[in-house]
């Protein structure tokens, strides 16, 4: 599960980050293009608008748990 204390301070503020442990695999950014995105001087991904229906929310967390090294988070906001 993705440690909220190593998320990155480039997550925008809401429920849904990226943690340290980010491969910069791509996958979150296939699954969900339109609130995950790649930090390309880091090489990582982060969440750069956090969703705003349900729909948008199942793609999020669909993201969450496809996720190969589990650096997506949920705090449940």
């Amino acid at each position: 599960m993705a440690d909220k204390e190593a998320k990155y301070e480039i997550n925008v503020d809401g429920k849904f980050y990226v943690d340290e442990n980010c491969i910069d695999c791509d996958l979150c950014r296939e699954i969900a293009p339109d609130f995950f995105t790649r930090n390309d001087d880091d090489g990582h991904s982060y969440v750069y608008k956090q969703p705003e229906s349900e729909e948008d929310n199942e793609l999020c967390v669909e993201a969450l748990n496809d996720c190969p090294v589990e650096a997506i988070g949920d705090d449940g906001k």
